[in-house]
């Protein structure tokens, strides 16, 4: 299983500044308390640490004058798995089992993924790699594939976290118990500016021997004048690369920044649009409810001058009751009724306003819909026309396969008459044939009959030949 990680070389000159302050601070810090504790315990830890700073700072510094890319064949990488698998394995727990002790740091690995979700795949991963038979190798697959991801920093922080868990595994004087294992935690964060592609699925990773190389961290002062030159044009190629991904990244802004501007013109015209449609559309309501209003006006002044009159017959009637009293709760009464239905009229009128005013807008409503289901319809008999076009053409193929089938039917009837012709003519044949051989079977009856006549004709006389002779 390959993985391709990949990372920004410009963070490389931030993490070497904080691994030399690492190795000037905290370093420092534990070369002072070294000789002063004589404990071997604090030795083994002290000189791990200066391994583990050692072999990042190297791996870092190599990988940059390198390239970014690493493989497994590459020996500052092997030798910094070599580094990490004995620090993990400083003051690890051994575990009895039925047959033998086992003492590996698989088990400490395997706990991160109950720390850490994320790292459930890398975990699955390596329990699926085929070849691997030993928890050895799978926590060295788990190393490398984590580089890759680089989450290595992540997964192991989370797991110095939990001193408590981890006491399982590891004994109290442990490098990953101390804060040995922080500051070796806080350095696998530079190894973020490196890429590793690394094939863990072909490499055989149960019987590798983790021995450190010495020799590769003794270096003389051209060296590292050439690294430092070399980590230079890196930094310069990295300045170079970052401002054309930059630009890049600026050309692509700009061009979705440009299909944007189009897009929201074209939704400002179509808006715009909308806006005149809906104004004139305004325009042509306050049209209609000025007609309304005039209307209602009209029927208003009607209403009031038939009132007018109303109540001027009513005042000349009261002028007549005043001469002639006769009459006068008969006509009292009759125009309080008048009175009262004029009044009931206006109010009957005025309702049925505002019922025409409503009908006139569910008319509005209602045409809307008709106007909708209309082009509904059309679109429905544009579909239906089309069918029918088609089963036109069907009845046109049918018609003709229909014609060509009446041909051949004109044709076999043809035939079937001349056969019915030739079948008459065969039975008449096939009677002529009975009658001669019934004429033949009457003749040879008779035939026999008198050839029978005979015989027996012949015999008498034979015999009475016979009887002659015989006397």
């Amino acid at each position: 299983m390959t993985f391709q990680v990949w990372g920004w070389r410009k963070e490389a000159s931030q993490v070497l500044a904080w691994v030399a302050d690492a190795e000037g601070g905290r370093g420092t810090a534990m070369r002072r308390r070294t000789p002063a504790t004589k404990d071997p315990t604090a030795v083994e830890r002290a000189n791990l640490l200066n391994m583990a700073k050692l072999s990042i700072k190297g791996l870092i510094e190599s990988a940059l004058s390198f390239g970014r890319t690493l493989d497994s064949d590459y020996p500052p990488l092997q030798q910094f798995f070599v580094v990490m698998e004995h620090c993990l394995k400083h003051g690890l727990k051994v575990r009895k089992s039925f047959l033998s002790y086992n003492k590996t740091i698989w088990g400490p690995l395997e706990l991160v993924e109950k720390l850490y979700p994320e790292a459930e795949e890398i975990g699955a991963s390596v329990r699926d790699l085929p070849g691997l038979k030993t928890p050895l190798g799978r926590a060295r697959a788990w190393l490398r594939l984590a580089l890759m991801q680089k989450k290595m920093a992540d997964y192991l922080r989370c797991l110095i976290i939990q001193r408590d868990l981890l006491s399982e595994f590891y004994e109290y004087h442990a490098l990953m118990m101390e804060e040995e294992g922080a500051v070796i935690v806080g350095l696998l964060v530079g190894l973020n500016v490196i890429d590793a592609n690394l094939c863990v699925k072909g490499e055989d990773l149960d019987s590798q021997v983790g021995v450190i190389d010495f020799s590769m961290y003794l270096k003389n002062e051209e060296d590292i004048g050439n690294k430092e030159r070399n980590v230079q044009i890196a930094a310069i190629l990295d300045q170079k690369n970052y401002v054309e991904e930059l630009n890049r990244q600026l050309n692509s802004t700009v061009s979705s920044l440009h299909s944007r501007v189009d897009s929201l013109e074209k939704s400002n015209t179509k808006l715009i649009e909308e806006l005149a449609i809906a104004k004139n559309n305004i325009i042509k309501l306050q049209e209609e409810n000025h007609q309304l209003r005039s209307e209602n006006k009209l029927i208003l002044m009607k209403t009031q001058q038939h009132l007018e009159v109303t109540k001027v017959d009513v005042e000349t009637e009261l002028q007549t009751y005043k001469h002639s009293r006769q009459g006068l709760d008969e006509m009292y009464n009759e125009a309080r009724r008048q009175l009262r239905d004029e009044s009931q009229l206006r109010q009957d009128v005025e309702n049925e306003l505002a019922v025409q005013v409503s009908m006139k807008h569910e008319i509005e409503l209602a045409m809307k819909l008709l106007e909708k289901d209309i082009h509904e319809k059309q679109d429905t008999l544009i579909g239906l026309r089309q069918q029918l076009e088609e089963v036109k053409a069907i009845n046109i193929e049918m018609y003709q396969k229909l014609q060509g089938s009446e041909d051949g039917l004109k044709e076999k009837n043809e035939i079937i008459a001349r056969l019915e012709e030739k079948t008459s003519k065969i039975t008449a044949a096939m009677r002529q044939l009975e009658q001669s051989d019934n004429d033949l079977l009457t003749q040879t009856r008779t035939i026999a009959m008198s050839l029978v006549k005979c015989a027996s004709s012949d015999t008498q006389d034979q015999y009475k030949l016979v009887k002659d002779i015989s006397f």
